[in-house]
């Protein structure tokens, strides 16, 4: 029997993005159902096994439902994120499921149905009125496109992308300028069937996997990094490994067009990048000994006794053909800067959402793909030119009644390889949540609400005020936070092109933080590093010093090479990282 609901908003895919805007739209007030595949929500953050999260990483991009995310993590795995090198923050999936769900709990008027997927959209002559399910017939007045492959639009005949663009189209300096060998096998980067391994120890035998049917797939996967350094790569505490290797690793992008064919023909794939995922395991066992095997019960109900994820992560889905198409343009540095340009529409208004800061990764197995470079030095490491999402790339250019709020907004394929990050879309998301709740409450389209009041109540939001002007040096705790985020958006062309604002300097308290001293090392510019005296266990041992806070980033520069220092942090040994939070 099919049950009839009715609601102001609905939310369609319970990833990271359709989660964060069910949460948000609720928070504004607005009834609100969420419904989702699987029985977790949160998408690449959980469900998909991305758990260790790319982006945003730096105190001032810590803003929104992303910085409360992160804090939440903090306050329930007390071990620390600090666990991996290819993330600042890496944790237990069920965490992160943990966190959402309690969130959606506490709001009486988001209504959570989980195991269905979407098999029609309702229309009712250019609008979209709800969407029909297996058991679920729901109508609702806004509805947003969730779904980690952009179902809806597909379900909704809303024109869409899906591929690359050639350069003439959008001018982007890494676009090919035509066809060629890359471009026939991908059309879109390759998903990833994340699983969790274990470390069991010397004195213990893990079960034995199957013996990999094509082993030299994987031959050399990491050879220029070792095997210590391979695993911590995606290390988690309680000795797991979250394994989502791109070289010669799980990657898998066998005739990616069947993701959008038919319901078989995407079954075959799945049972595909499984398989490929659970070879690439027992090669790893196989190179490194039975010690090594596959953890249980990480996600429960899933395949091989919950050690692999629920579906994969898809780093690209059906993209949206929006008011505007975010291109590379929009996300490389301004000439002589370190931030990309804010977006501006025609008459003159600010009008981004959300921001990220991830470097343009694509993921094509067994092809190097060159991309313009986004990334610069900050705090004595790699981060990524800071960029925004506008809000004209999440609605469609003329159906009305629908929003996206995933990696399925109107972006190029060359510009997805930043935005489809977890911290950009979760953000994303719940500016979208934000924008289905104004249309609510002014009785109007999404296109008709003005992005002004968006960004208002993103800044004022009493759980998660989030930012939209990125600045390096104004964290979300700074007092001048709101009165610098709206002066730019009244002011675009007093944006600094380094990214800093003229605000006095905020110190931190160390928290969860040991005092280390010794001798200051200048390696290079933006590279540093510290070789201890205290404390004695670590004595003469030399880390790299890395910050995400501004203020230590300042005091970074000024110290001269060989002087004395004290500083609080936290040593990551998966990347000899000494993160510092504070100076004394």
């Amino acid at each position: 029997m099919v049950t009839q609901l009715t609601t102001d908003i609905l939310v369609v895919g319970g990833g990271t993005g359709g989660t964060a805007a069910a949460i948000q739209a609720a928070r504004q007030g607005a009834k609100t159902i969420l419904v989702s595949e699987f029985p977790w929500l949160g998408g690449m953050l959980t469900a998909a096994g991305v758990a260790a999260p790319d982006g945003n990483e730096l105190a001032a991009w810590q803003t929104g439902l992303w910085g409360a995310y992160i804090k939440g993590l903090r306050q329930k795995q007390p071990e620390g994120l600090d666990n991996s090198w290819v993330s600042l923050f890496s944790y237990h999936p069920a965490i992160g499921a943990q966190i959402l769900a309690e969130w959606v709990h506490s709001l009486p008027n988001l209504h959570w149905i989980a195991g269905q997927v979407p098999l029609e959209v309702l229309h009712q002559g250019n609008r979209a009125i709800g969407v029909r399910f297996p058991d679920y017939h729901i109508e609702a007045k806004i509805t947003l496109d969730g779904t980690e492959l952009g179902d809806i639009l597909a379900l909704a005949e809303v024109p869409h992308r899906w591929g690359w663009e050639w350069q003439e189209e959008f001018k982007e300096p890494s676009a090919p300028m035509e066809s060629n060998e890359v471009t026939q096998r991908y059309p879109v980067q390759s998903p990833t069937w994340v699983f969790i391994l274990q470390d069991y120890g010397d004195s213990v035998l893990s079960s034995a996997l199957p013996s990999p049917t094509h082993p030299n797939l994987f031959q050399g996967t990491w050879e220029n990094y070792g095997s210590e350094m391979f695993l911590n790569y995606g290390r988690l505490t309680d000795n797991l490994f979250m394994i989502n290797w791109p070289i010669l690793g799980n990657d898998y992008g066998e005739n990616l067009d069947r993701l959008i064919g038919s319901e078989s023909s995407r079954q075959d794939f799945l049972k595909e990048a499984y398989h490929h995922s659970l070879n690439y395991a027992g090669f790893i066992q196989q190179q490194l000994g039975r010690r090594y095997g596959l953890a249980s019960n990480i996600f429960p109900q899933s395949l091989e006794n919950g050690s692999f994820a629920f579906y994969p992560y898809y780093r690209e889905s059906r993209r949206l053909q929006g008011q505007i198409t975010v291109t590379e343009r929009n996300i490389l540095p301004v000439s002589g800067g370190s931030v990309a340009a804010l977006p501006i529409n025609k008459q003159g208004i600010v009008t981004s959402i959300a921001m990220g800061n991830y470097a343009n990764d694509h993921h094509y197995p067994g092809f190097d793909f060159p991309l313009q470079p986004k990334s610069i030095r900050w705090g004595g490491r790699w981060t990524g030119t800071p960029f925004t999402i506008p809000y004209d790339a999440l609605i469609p250019k003329s159906i009305d009644g629908l929003l996206v709020c995933e990696k399925n907004i109107s972006v190029s394929h060359i510009a997805n390889g930043s935005t489809r990050l977890q911290p950009v879309v979760m953000n994303l998301g719940q500016a979208a949540g934000v924008a289905a709740a104004l249309s609510i409450e002014l009785n109007c389209q999404p296109r008709e609400v003005p992005v002004r009041q968006i960004q208002e109540k993103l800044l004022t939001d009493t759980f998660a005020p989030a930012a939209v002007i990125p600045l390096f040096n104004l964290v979300p705790e700074h007092p001048q936070w709101l009165d610098y985020q709206r002066y730019y958006l009244d002011h675009p062309e007093a944006y600094p092109v380094d990214g800093n604002c003229s605000c006095f300097s905020l110190t931190m308290n160390p928290i969860n933080c040991q005092l280390y001293q010794g001798y200051f090392e200048v390696v290079d510019v933006q590279n540093y590093q510290m070789r201890l005296t205290e404390p004695q266990e670590k004595k003469d041992q030399i880390w790299q010093l890395i910050t995400v806070r501004p203020e230590v980033d300042q005091q970074f520069q000024s110290y001269t090479n060989g002087q004395f220092i004290s500083v609080w942090g936290r040593c990551n040994s998966a990347g000899n990282w000494l993160i510092v939070d504070h100076i004394t």
